[in-house]
């Protein structure tokens, strides 16, 4: 399904993905009507889903981090899964194996704002169980995918 070329796209749109057409397909050593042709099909196929931004977010007031194990009532998990990722706050929603059923990174601007996440807006008739770690440092975070 990928290709040679198809990896060397998308590390080149991984380190940058606002470079020009013309640049990288100079830089690839092919047509621009080629990158474009081969962008797109990337984009059509869905290995290409989107191009954003990388936000620093203690700059726009997201000082909390919580990763949040759930342990649901297990006829309801779908419901919880879609119920819970309607919230802004919720980055990440993980259906994992263990203890655990489901695993959510969440940001929120304060203690205050995660307090209220915690017993007002998660659906506890359905949850079992909530466990909350904070993130005190961040030591890794990495949102483009390795190519090789």
């Amino acid at each position: 399904m990928i290709n040679v070329l198809d990896q060397k796209i998308l590390k080149a749109l991984n380190r940058n993905a606002r470079v020009s057409f013309r640049q990288l397909a100079k830089e690839l050593k092919i047509s621009p009507t080629t990158l474009h042709n081969r962008v797109k099909r990337l984009e059509d196929s869905g290995v290409l889903k989107g191009y954003i931004p990388l936000i620093d977010k203690e700059s726009i007031g997201y000082h909390f981090t919580a990763i949040i194990g759930l342990r649901v009532k297990q006829e309801r998990d779908i419901a919880v899964q879609e119920a819970i990722s309607k919230f802004p706050q919720v980055g990440a929603v993980y259906e994992i194996t263990g203890d655990w059923d489901l695993i959510l990174i969440c940001y929120f601007k304060g203690r205050e704002e995660l307090t209220h996440f915690l017993k007002k807006e998660l659906p506890l008739t359905d949850i079992e169980r909530v466990i909350t770690h904070f993130v005190l440092k961040v030591v890794k975070e990495e949102k483009r995918i390795p190519v090789f």
